[in-house]
């Protein structure tokens, strides 16, 4: 038998990862160099390309294992341009990684999506969708 969890469990832990991280994070989405970091401690290999300071609540509660963004999350003037294939979430203070994922456009299947992923410098950069998920069913 596998590790299984009940929904109230698995919408806790994903409640804790909002608090874990806490109110306004930020969000920085990456041109790739390198490749990814193999993890959030590792060194960055990319250009940023947009900084968002996040709602103070930015996710919705945990509901049927499932946590997905709340509020507009927008950069109204990107830092560079290039091309978005990474992003990296951390605290407030904008130096403490605490997850990454990939970037695609709406409906190619990222962890995060953007209305656009080629971003020119000093243009309006929308999160159109962002959730995490618990699978221990």
């Amino acid at each position: 038998m596998s590790f299984q969890t009940s929904d109230t469990v698995a919408n806790a832990m994903l409640d804790a990862f909002e608090t874990a991280i806490g109110a306004s994070a930020v969000l920085k989405i990456y041109d790739l160099t390198a490749g990814a970091p193999a993890n959030c401690g590792a060194a960055i290999t990319g250009t940023v390309l947009a900084t968002i300071t996040l709602p103070s609540d930015w996710m919705a509660g945990a509901s049927s294992r499932s946590k997905a963004k709340s509020g507009t999350w927008q950069d109204a003037s990107a830092d560079n341009a290039g091309t978005a294939d990474f992003f990296r979430l951390f605290a407030s203070d904008g130096t403490t990684c605490h997850a990454q994922g990939t970037v695609t456009a709406t409906g190619g299947g990222g962890n995060l999506t953007l209305d656009n992923t080629s971003i020119a410098s000093g243009q309006s950069v929308t999160i159109t969708t962002f959730s995490i998920a618990d699978n221990n069913a």
